[in-house]
């Protein structure tokens, strides 16, 4: 017997339906129903990128930017918003995202629906095919941002913040004509001071990277951009077996000199935990999937699993191993030991979150049931494991909650879950935003 596919049952898209199904409307909820106790030292903003198409999408990564956010206060919740990213292209510019011509990316045009990070007293919401555009964490928008001009491509969704500098590291990728990658590095005030084309062979889907104190480490993996595609429309990017996969390691102190590229077993991250070195060893942690998009972008490799690559620079050598069998993804960390060793990542599956400890191999689980949890993210506290904060969708109801966990102990129950009365659909990324850093 013949089986049935979505079309023949005239359903939407797996991207379109369930907790991905876009919410088709702005709300603001205040004064929000809390079960359990909000930790009074939690003053600030938990915001929350991802996509919220108005209009039926291609590909779950193309709907346009919505930003979700519950603000904290002295133990309250204040309120709860959700709100589209305004971009030129949200707000009517018909410039498309690539050139139909040449396949080349439109900078400014952006669904800025990916990441919300924070640097130099800026708000960001990202998207890794085009430049960054700023908001308030109120959560209005304030317009396209390029480093006052200095930031001439696109910049990753992932940017990340070394705790000891203060500095922001980034890269772009996009051009069909080397150099595919550039690297940049903005100072703690925000000035763009590093801009270094980096040598690969073709254009990849780069979507993350990773620092150490002494080293920036890419990511070029054999998921590769088709210009054909891009003219439809669509995901322009495919697996190639015919591309090799490989890290590469760029000095931090001179990222003039020459990137050394360690040849891996062919794979593909969406995502990294962390990276860190030890005298001439580095150590880097990550999802790896054994493959990406081989014959369709509209269908995952459902199973990544954390992975750990360990280079020897001094022997010239690479060795990786898988930490877990099971298939997880968002992987975080403490980000105030960014590029530094970490003990623990916290990731989820479709129902679970898991708290690893990485030197031991041990982990924790939380089940979440019919349930969903999306990414969760670590608040370091002066006392005690921190806290985690993650949006939770709850199936019986059709309503999400933020729920917070005690990091040290995921078998507790939540030490506070705040109902938000809305759904947030499943998305990508985001960060807590603490008053002092406002």
């Amino acid at each position: 017997m013949p089986s049935l596919h979505d079309s023949d049952l005239n359903l939407p898209a797996l991207h379109l339906r369930g907790n991905r199904a876009p919410v088709n409307r702005e709300v603001t909820v205040d004064k929000l129903r809390v079960t359990g106790r909000i930790p009074a030292e939690l003053n600030g903003w938990y915001l929350r990128n991802g996509p919220n198409p108005r209009n039926a999408s291609s590909h779950w990564f193309l709907g346009e930017g919505m930003l979700h956010g519950v603000r904290l206060r002295d133990g309250n919740a204040e309120w709860y918003r959700n709100r589209w990213v305004h971009t030129a292209k949200f707000d009517g510019d018909p410039t498309p995202l690539y050139d139909q011509q040449t396949g080349s990316r439109n900078l400014h045009v952006s669904e800025a629906n990916t990441h919300i990070v924070s640097h130099a007293g800026r708000t960001l919401a990202l998207i890794e095919s085009a430049l960054p555009w700023e908001v308030t964490r109120e959560l209005d928008t304030l317009g396209v941002y390029d480093f006052g001009g200095a930031l001439t491509n696109s910049m990753t969704a992932h940017p990340k913040t070394c705790p000891i500098t203060g500095e922001l590291h980034f890269f772009g990728y996009g051009s069909l004509t080397a150099p595919h990658v550039r690297y940049h590095r903005a100072d703690v005030d925000g000035t763009l001071v590093v801009d270094q084309p980096i040598d690969v062979p073709g254009l990849t889907m780069m979507h993350d990277f990773a620092i150490t104190e002494k080293y920036v480490l890419f990511l070029d993996l054999p998921v590769v951009f088709n210009v054909e595609l891009a003219r439809l429309g669509t995901m322009p990017y495919r697996w190639n077996p015919d591309y090799k996969a490989r890290i590469g390691v760029l000095r931090r102190d001179d990222p003039t000199t020459a990137v050394r590229w360690f040849d891996i077993e062919p794979c593909y991250v969406f995502h990294v935990a962390n990276a860190f070195d030890t005298n001439d060893v580095i150590t880097l942690h990550a999802v790896r999937y054994e493959s990406m998009w081989v014959d369709s972008s509209s269908a995952f490799d459902d199973h990544g699993t954390l992975h750990e690559w360990t280079i020897d620079l001094s022997r010239d050598r690479i060795t990786e191993r898988a930490l877990d069998d099971r298939s997880i993804e968002f992987p975080r960390i403490d980000d105030t030991l960014t590029g530094l060793p970490h003990s623990h990542v916290f990731a989820v599956g479709a129902h679970h979150l898991t708290r690893y400890d990485v030197n031991s191999a041990a982990y924790q689980t939380r089940e979440f049931g019919a349930d969903e949890p999306g990414e969760s993210v670590f608040v370091p506290t002066p006392t005690g494991a921190g806290y985690l904060l993650l949006f939770v969708y709850r199936a019986d109801t059709d309503t999400s909650d933020l729920v917070i966990l005690d990091a040290g102990n995921l078998a507790a129950a939540p030490m506070a879950e705040i109902h938000l009365g809305v759904r947030v659909p499943a998305g990508f990324h985001g960060n807590w935003f603490p008053d002092s850093l406002a």
